[in-house]
């Protein structure tokens, strides 16, 4: 089966964020072929949740899950731990006040 490119994911997941009219931004440009993604969803609350793809060894399926939660401080030095580890990494930042960032609907996994 052949896999997205990182780029085409993102491209892709901007699109629709834009359709439910969710800001979201291109924090980190990473590599556009195989990079990693890592999803910030910001409450504007001052907390932050970072999200980034994972697989269930049960099912083999990939997964999103959980990285970082908590203050939104806290969640950017996650980030900026995982950057010091991977230069190529895309880093998404999502902004909403409800808590939206659609990484759970069908069609983005």
């Amino acid at each position: 089966m052949a896999r997205l490119t990182a780029r085409f994911w993102v491209d892709a997941y901007l699109a629709r964020l834009r359709v439910y009219d969710i800001p979201a931004f291109v924090v980190a440009h990473g590599d556009d072929t195989g990079g990693v993604v890592l999803v910030k969803l910001a409450t504007l609350d001052g907390k932050a949740v970072l999200f980034h793809k994972s697989f269930d060894l049960l099912t083999g399926a990939s997964v999103w899950a959980e990285l970082s939660s908590g203050a939104e401080a806290d969640v950017d030095a996650s980030i900026a731990k995982q950057r010091g580890f991977d230069p190529d990494l895309w880093v998404i930042e999502v902004e909403d006040r409800q808590g939206r960032h659609l990484l759970f609907d069908e069609g983005l996994s």
